[in-house]
């Protein structure tokens, strides 16, 4: 299978996945600092002009991280990241939300109308009156997660999660865009340092 991937957390989610499932991933680069992604190249394979992609081996091209962790959870069943049962997959998917909800997209929204105005602007809608409430509402949401991470290792629990893995990489971004832990949060520091001791979480954010 080939994975179209770029600089960029969402990127590296899939990336991290992979890894700890063991699946192996022919990377291609798209450059979406200078805008290929934005090229009609591009927008042939994938109309939203976002990466990653996952292309199978009978050409089907998957978009969207979430599509395309779920696809590779049911192609690959070992080391399951998502839940090897129905009450599992729920818990996990339920947090999963609550991270893409409460962190990932105020962060992200924050960053194209700031730092990432410059080159974002001419691709896709910013709000730059909004940024400071929207950085604010990442550190409400990872405020709260430090609340409710209490003694467990991980998000879900005992074990290891896709959860786990989309908030880790948002936190790597947002240390990198002026968004990072707050420093009294000793809870998500340690489970981030948790995270980050993974070979998955080494892995070259390009091929």
């Amino acid at each position: 299978m080939k994975l179209y991937t770029s600089i960029g957390p969402n990127p590296r989610l899939v990336k991290m996945f992979a890894a700890e499932k063991g699946i192996p991933l022919e990377l291609v680069n798209v450059d979406i600092i200078a805008g290929e992604n934005r090229q009609p190249a591009w927008q042939a394979i994938n109309p939203t002009g976002t990466t990653p992609v996952l292309e199978t081996d009978d050409g089907l091209r998957i978009a969207e991280t979430v599509a395309i962790c779920e696809y590779l959870e049911e192609r690959f069943a070992a080391s399951p990241l998502i839940g090897a049962t129905p009450e599992a997959r729920a818990i996990t998917r339920m947090w999963w939300r609550r991270v893409d909800l409460l962190v990932v997209q105020p962060m992200t929204a924050g960053f194209r109308g700031a730092e990432g105005l410059p080159l974002f602007q001419d691709r896709v809608r910013c709000l730059p009156q909004a940024a400071d409430d929207l950085k604010q509402t990442a550190r409400d949401g990872l405020a709260w997660l430090e609340a409710q991470l209490g003694d467990r290792p991980y998000l879900t629990g005992e074990a290891l999660s896709v959860a786990d893995l989309l908030l880790f990489c948002f936190v790597e971004f947002g240390a990198q865009v002026g968004q990072g832990l707050d420093p009294a949060g000793f809870r998500l520091a340690a489970w981030r340092e948790r995270i980050a001791s993974r070979p998955s979480a080494h892995l070259p954010w390009l091929g």
